[in-house]
């Protein structure tokens, strides 16, 4: 058994002052990223409160969501959905359009991408606000699938997304 010490992951999150606009503290993760050790473990703890969860899917939300859900779905057995922006799936999709806090935006799935009654776990990197992981739910379950819940890396309480995103079940790994 490897006796090595867990990486301290939050001292591998880069606190970036006024980034990307005055007043924002934001949360890098490269740092974490470019350490195996660390991203391997942050891959584990993400994967080990669905491990027995009965998942079909993830749900991945652009573009971070992605670095996340490759391996969290190698490490659980299910498959990838990509949830992109507008343009970006050259199948058929169904749509999303959700408010921003400056606007709106739109996030697309493919149509015919999921089983019906599929259970899909959502996936991104930060849960903050939970507008852009709420519309990832709504288009999983109009695309005909049930979500299981969401995992995350880092949730920024203060914002409440948690609370947006009820019901369901959020699992983070870190929390601000």
């Amino acid at each position: 058994m490897d006796s090595t010490p867990s990486p301290d992951l939050e001292s591998l999150v880069r606190p970036i002052a006024d980034f990307p606009k005055p007043g924002i503290l934001f949360r890098d993760i490269t740092p974490l990223l470019a350490e195996p050790r660390a991203f391997a473990t942050a891959i584990d703890r993400m994967a080990a409160p669905w491990r027995n969860d009965g998942l079909d899917a993830i749900a991945a939300v652009e573009a971070r969501g992605f670095l996340f859900a490759g391996p969290l779905a190698l490490a659980l057995g299910v498959g990838v959905i990509p949830v992109r922006k507008p343009g970006k799936l050259p199948a058929e999709t169904i749509q999303h359009e959700y408010d921003l806090e400056y606007g709106r935006d739109r996030l697309e799935m493919h149509k015919d991408v999921l089983a019906r009654g599929a259970r899909v776990l959502v996936v991104d990197d930060v849960l903050a606000t939970g507008g852009t992981a709420a519309a990832c739910m709504r288009l999983v379950e109009a695309g005909g699938g049930r979500v299981a819940g969401a995992a995350f890396l880092i949730e920024i309480e203060a914002l409440g997304g948690r609370e947006r995103l009820a019901p369901h079940r959020v699992e983070t790994v870190l929390a601000y």
